[in-house]
């Protein structure tokens, strides 16, 4: 049995959730989000916890099921209220990025400027070498900061590329003449 789906998810002020038999809608300061239900899993709120359980214990689906739902839960409620960011950093020289409106314009070495468009709900400051990706939807701001490190991931020899922030790269040692 899930360890995670037992927990219960506190559910701040201000969010509101509307729970039905095939989905879950999360509604807060920032958007709203839906998260599907599975056979055999039910959500119930009481006062301000979210408490997910599972019904049918014989079958493997559903207990693979159970503490997914409740992951996707608590990032919807984290998403509405708070929201998510990621950070990525640019190193190497003439490397930049540049966001104007829904596009980012990217310098990442190439003959020509990479122009990344942004998808709906997701926003994105550079701040010199930083680019900050955030939204309120988890998955999309992870797609959209794998998609740009995906331009140019970082390269083992001088380190050059796009990173996350913190990401340690395993350098490798050049030719020895």
């Amino acid at each position: 049995m899930s360890r995670i789906g037992k927990q219960p998810i506190t559910v701040p002020a201000g969010v509101e959730v509307r729970i039905a038999a095939d989905s879950v809608t999360v509604k807060g300061s920032k958007g709203e989000l839906v998260a599907p239900l599975f056979a055999g899993i039910t959500v119930a709120q009481e006062g301000d916890k979210l408490n997910v359980s599972c019904t049918d214990l014989e079958t493997k689906k559903t207990k693979s099921f159970y503490g997914l739902v409740r992951a996707l839960l608590a990032n919807n409620v984290i998403g509405v209220s708070t929201g998510f960011q990621k950070v990525l950093e640019l190193r190497g020289v003439g490397y930049r990025a540049q966001a104007q409106g829904k596009k980012l314009n990217l310098s990442l070495g190439f003959s020509h400027p990479v122009e990344y468009a942004l998808p709906e709900g997701v926003d994105a400051k550079v701040e010199q070498s930083k680019i900050i990706i955030s939204g309120f939807d988890k998955q999309k701001v992870g797609q959209v900061a794998a998609e740009i490190r995906a331009y140019r991931p970082p390269e083992p020899y001088k380190g050059k590329g796009v990173r996350y922030e913190g990401e340690h790269v395993a350098m490798k040692e050049g030719k020895k003449a």
